[in-house]
């Protein structure tokens, strides 16, 4: 699988006649009908809007309705977490803790950290699992039913931390969104929808797998819904996202999160430069495919960007304080008069960058912090659960005027 928009765009093509009821009566069989697009989705090589528009233009609304929700899903994830950031940062702290624990050798904490590595290794005797860690260390992709199955047993058969297995996803897949992820973990063991748990069923394996696994006696046969100290996350109201000025000399700062700057809205002649974050090692210990993946999808960013615009394209990598000294350089010496970026969700990147962006912004540095008219339009709906947003699909996609 090549990162490039090239093969985004190819791929898309490809599964345009399966994106109505074939997709809608295959998509939960393995391998089933998918689309591959969710690294590129996940990247922004390509968008929501342009595989939705796409897909329009080949079914009716109602026949691809199965398909464009899914896409939505990605996106209420991502608005759901955008409005409760504090779910992201206890995760971590969560992680970190366990972490810890595991790094000491001594009894209990001994037993998890062993318990943990056969886990991750494919070595725990679950036929299904264990093939299934092999599938995601040599593809760096599961099948999203797969994903259900596997932080099932992980959390109900094996029983260990649903965080240690949300952490084990975001270092090993390719598309591995921070909200996503997380949220969906936290969907399965029963904190994300209060009291509701996701059990894995042999017989639900057997037949999605189309009987190539079935195992029997192996699996958990009842899940207990997990608690939190703190039940309630109020949703907090969105910033409102900055626009570009007409004329205004600016620098693009691209990271992972949106390589797509062409559909930025922000004339070519108004951009001086283009600085491309090359932060593909943020989230800790990535793993060799998403990490060789990232860097090669920034590589080919640069070379399609070096001849989209007429002006330097960087790269730059380091820490806060040396990345903030040297976009401070970059737009003096390029005469820019702002730094523009699409604003990266909730996330690593953003843990990242946000101390960098608040020592510019110190020294008077203009910030434009762009959203895409898409999460612009969806997050604002996802203050509950996904339902109150997929019934509102419709009515958000005449507003973009992607179902006209």
């Amino acid at each position: 699988m090549n990162p490039t928009r090239v093969e985004g765009l190819q791929r898309l093509e490809r599964f345009l006649p399966h994106a109505g009821t074939s997709y809608a009566q295959g998509r939960n069989f393995v391998p089933g009908v998918v689309s591959g697009l969710s690294p590129f989705l996940r990247h922004r090589l390509i968008t929501e809007a342009e595989v939705v528009t796409a897909v329009l233009r080949e079914h009716s609304e109602k026949e691809a309705e199965k398909f464009i929700q899914e896409i939505c899903w990605r996106t209420y994830w991502k608005g759901w977490l955008e409005m409760r950031p504090q779910v992201w940062s206890e995760y971590l702290d969560e992680l970190q803790i366990l972490r810890d624990r595991m790094g000491n050798d001594s009894g209990l904490n001994s037993d998890l950290h062993d318990r943990v590595q056969k886990a991750e290794r494919g070595v725990t005797g679950i036929d299904c699992l264990d093939a299934w860690v092999n599938e995601l260390h040599q593809t760096g992709y599961l099948h999203n039913h797969v994903r259900m199955w596997f932080a099932s047993i992980w959390v109900n058969t094996l029983r260990l931390p649903w965080q240690l297995g949300a952490d084990f996803f975001m270092r090993h897949l390719l598309d591995g969104n921070p909200a996503s992820n997380t949220l969906s973990w936290r969907w399965v063991c029963g904190l994300q929808t209060q009291g509701k748990v996701y059990l894995a069923t042999a017989e639900n394996i057997e037949r999605f797998t189309n009987e190539r696994y079935a195992p029997y006696g192996l699996l958990a046969k009842e899940a207990t819904p997990m608690r939190e100290s703190i039940i309630a996350h109020p949703p907090v109201l969105l910033a409102r996202p900055d626009h570009h000025l007409a004329g205004e000399k600016t620098v693009l700062l691209i990271s992972e999160e949106d390589l797509l700057p062409e559909d930025w809205g922000i004339p070519q002649r108004d951009v001086t430069a283009i600085v491309l974050l090359n932060i593909a090692e943020a989230y800790p210990g990535i793993g060799t495919l998403p990490a060789a993946w990232k860097r090669k999808a920034l590589e080919e960013t640069a070379a399609r960007l070096t001849g989209a615009f007429q002006c330097p394209v960087l790269s730059l990598a380091g820490g806060t304080e040396s990345i903030a000294s040297r976009l401070h350089v970059l737009l003096r010496d390029h005469a820019a008069q702002s730094l523009s970026m699409m604003t990266p969700p909730v996330g690593p990147t953003r843990n990242l960058l946000d101390p960098a962006l608040s020592e510019l912004a110190k020294e008077g540095v203009a910030l434009k912090r762009l959203r895409r008219p898409w999460d612009d339009a969806f997050w604002p709906h996802a203050t509950h659960g996904f339902f109150r947003l997929k019934e509102r699909i419709p009515s958000v996609l005449r507003q973009l005027s992607l179902n006209s």
